[in-house]
Formats: structure tokens, sequence, C-alpha cells
């Protein structure tokens, strides 16, 4: 780890949380699901050596942009807590989550998770959120908590360390058919 520079990572995560908020019009009151394996990040298996120092650095990548958009920054669990989810309180009641009971540490939930949950200003744990967008650093799956219909997006940066890069935003579902008519046509003519 000793060859990373904490402040590289910081950038490169707000560069790309940045980019996601933008090309998803993700704004204030919007979630916006962090899944990190900072284990990954270092080169090491999903679930091995997590670091927190690495931890901080993406947590004030996601911060600086959250405080600009105005979007909650939502972090996944890994595996041992079920993939739940760290948020401030503010958010859950908002969204009227239902709060789950465990404080993440670095061998269940990992060092991610458990790094945003000391450093929000009440968080709390929720099982699952239905978020706008996210970022997906080291494969740690957070698909389960993005709304329907979710859009690929490929930030300019795909790697963070060593850990591979997804994103993605959610766009509300096209219903219809054939006659279905997605924008306001300009022409009375077009509208009927």
């Amino acid at each position: 780890m000793s060859d990373l520079d904490l402040s590289v990572i910081t950038g490169q995560v707000e560069q790309i949380v940045r980019e996601t908020a933008e090309a998803g019009r993700i704004g204030p009151g919007q979630l916006l699901v962090i899944g990190a394996s900072t284990s990954e990040v270092i080169g090491k298996r999903i679930g091995t050596s997590g670091a927190t120092e690495i931890a901080e650095a993406i947590f004030a990548g996601v911060e600086a942009v959250s405080r600009q958009f105005g979007f909650w920054p939502v972090f996944q669990c890994c595996e041992h807590l079920n993939r739940s989810l760290v948020m401030e309180r503010e958010a859950m009641a908002a969204y009227r989550f239902e709060e789950v009971t465990a404080v993440p540490v670095p061998k269940a939930g990992g060092a991610m998770a458990a790094f945003a949950y000391r450093k929000f200003r009440q968080p709390c744990l929720v099982e699952a959120v239905r978020a706008h967008a996210g970022v997906d650093i080291g494969e740690t799956l957070i698909g389960m908590h993005l709304k329907p219909v979710a859009v690929p997006f490929r930030p300019s940066i795909r790697y963070v360390g060593e850990a591979r890069v997804t994103a993605a935003f959610t766009r509300p579902k096209l219903i219809g058919g054939e006659r279905a008519v997605y924008k306001l046509a300009d022409s009375v003519e077009e509208r009927c």
C-alpha cells in the first residue's frame, strides 16, 4: 500500500462520482450508493485486507461531490451484513426506510462502511435502498440497490488503485407501446 498516493485516490473518486452525478443529473435529496472494496484498491482479493486509510480517501472524494450536488451518499456494507447500507438518519427518515440494527466494523461490514458509519453526523443502517445512481469500486455488486432502470455509465477513470470501477445512473421506466409518446410535442397538430 505504500506506493498508493491517498490524495490521488481521493481525486480519482471525486472525478468518478462527479462524472456519474452529472451524467445522471443527480441532485439534492437523491441517493447515490457507493460500494467500495478497499482490499481491491490495494490489489488484494475483496474482503481480505481492509484498509481504513483507503476508506478515508474514498470518503473524502465522495463527500466533496456530495456537498456540491446535494445528494445523500449511501455506503454499502459487505456480505457479512447482507450488503446493508450506511446512511444519514435524515435520509432514512426522508425515504421512510426501516432501520436495521448493526454497527459495521472492518471485519463485518467492511472498512469503507465502518469508516462512513463513524464519519456521518447521525449514521444508521438500512437493509436496502433504491438509489438514483451508484459507483462500484472493486466489483462489490451494488446493482441490488439501484432503482430500475439502471443505465451503465463509463467514467473517464476506470480504476481506483487496482480496483475496477463501474457506475450507473437510473431513469424512469418507459411505458406504453407503439403509440406511446415520451416528449411533449411543439405543435397542436402533433398532440392530437
